[in-house]
């Protein structure tokens, strides 16, 4: 079963910043949309933003200007750069490949 791996998440300071990777084996991002979900804890999962094969992009309005969704396709891995980052963007972030195939995730924290 194909199944996306999520990494790059940590714990930082508010302004700081972290890149989040997703690597999809047997995948590749030059087919599938692919989307960056969060979750806070006790909050229901949310979209943060997807990049499309042609590679159009599109971000949730609380993360625009301040998260940037890239990918390389020959290494079949999408990047979310997150820059000025605030501690309500602390959550567990979802890599979903093809819309349907979901990563473990990879935790988010920002506090002082």
């Amino acid at each position: 079963q194909v199944q996306p791996v999520e990494s790059g998440g940590g714990s930082v300071q508010p302004g700081g910043s972290l890149r989040l990777s997703c690597t999809a084996p047997g995948l590749t991002s030059n087919t599938c949309v692919m989307d960056w979900y969060r979750q806070a804890e006790g909050a229901q999962r949310r979209w943060v933003a997807f990049i499309a094969t042609g590679g159009k992009t599109s971000y949730e309005n609380s993360v625009k200007g301040r998260f940037t969704i890239s990918k390389d396709d020959a290494k079949d891995t999408v990047y979310l750069q997150m820059n000025s980052l605030k501690p309500e963007d602390t959550a567990m972030y979802f890599c979903k490949a093809c819309g349907q195939y979901w990563g473990q995730g990879t935790q988010v924290t920002v506090s002082s």
